[in-house]
């Protein structure tokens, strides 16, 4: 059914759960994974290379993780800092495009109510934004 599947991940308590989702999912259709972090660009270049490191260690740990089952593609995504959370959907958005992504697999913090309204999600702004199919992990 699938054929390219894009995985968001960060560093929160879902993503673990997002990656295992999309590489079943993926095993299971035979379809191509990638793994994608987006990094917000900072104008402070240190921030920034920091952000950087972190978001490539973050996507080796997540393409370790399901590389021994099947092949995978990382990609670190560079979203504009001053857009905040629509700057990483955007930027994810992109690459779901670019990459042609018939399936995005991504984590939510769960937020409910208030906080949802007042500090949103990037999950919430992709559900908004992207043309393909989404599938939305809870955490546990």
């Amino acid at each position: 059914m699938y054929k390219k599947i894009m995985v968001a991940v960060g560093d929160d308590a879902s993503s673990p759960l997002a990656l295992q989702e999309a590489a079943h999912i993926a095993r299971a259709n035979g379809a191509a994974l990638c793994i994608v972090h987006a990094v917000a660009e900072d104008d402070a270049e240190e921030d920034s290379e920091d952000g950087k490191q972190e978001g490539q260690r973050l996507l080796d740990r997540a393409r370790n993780e399901v590389s021994a089952i099947l092949p995978v593609e990382a990609r670190l995504l560079e979203a504009e800092a001053e857009y905040g959370l629509n700057g990483i959907a955007a930027a994810v958005a992109g690459a779901i495009v670019e990459w042609g992504a018939d399936l995005l697999v991504v984590g939510t913090k769960d937020r409910r109510g208030l906080e949802r309204l007042v500090i949103g999600s990037v999950a919430g702004r992709l559900v908004d934004t992207v043309e393909v199919s989404i599938l939305l992990v809870r955490p546990h």
